[in-house]
């Protein structure tokens, strides 16, 4: 068990060593090296986990050279699911388009109400 978890965590630390490399060749060296590793780990976590990077390669490869990632689009995304989930007393989907407007949009309502107060 202490090997199986020392196995892992070497795994790990050396995945997050590869977040730092910038050259993209060093990099799918890198990961190349890391995907066998994991591959041959006997851990199934880290085999799914290879899996995963190999199916993904090439985006993989595009964040190296660009640094951009879709985590802004992801968490649009989780609101306007949280708006889906709630658009059930909505009547059209104009109204439930206009929610996500406001939901996603930046307004600052309590500026206008204190305005409104004046």
């Amino acid at each position: 068990m202490i090997l199986k978890t020392l196995r892992a965590y070497n795994l790990k630390l050396a995945l997050k060593e590869f977040r730092e490399i910038d050259d993209l060749t060093t990099a799918a060296s890198y990961l190349q090296k890391w995907y066998l590793w994991a591959k041959r780990s006997r851990l199934e976590p880290f085999k799914e986990a290879a899996e995963f990077i190999n199916r993904n390669w090439q985006g993989i490869m595009q964040y190296i050279t660009s640094k951009i990632n879709n985590g802004i689009l992801e968490g649009k995304n989780s609101v306007i699911q949280t708006v889906k989930r709630k658009a059930r007393r909505f009547r059209n989907t104009k109204n439930f388009i206009t929610a996500i407007y406001l939901k996603c949009s930046k307004l600052d309502f309590d500026l206008l109400q204190a305005r409104a107060h004046d």
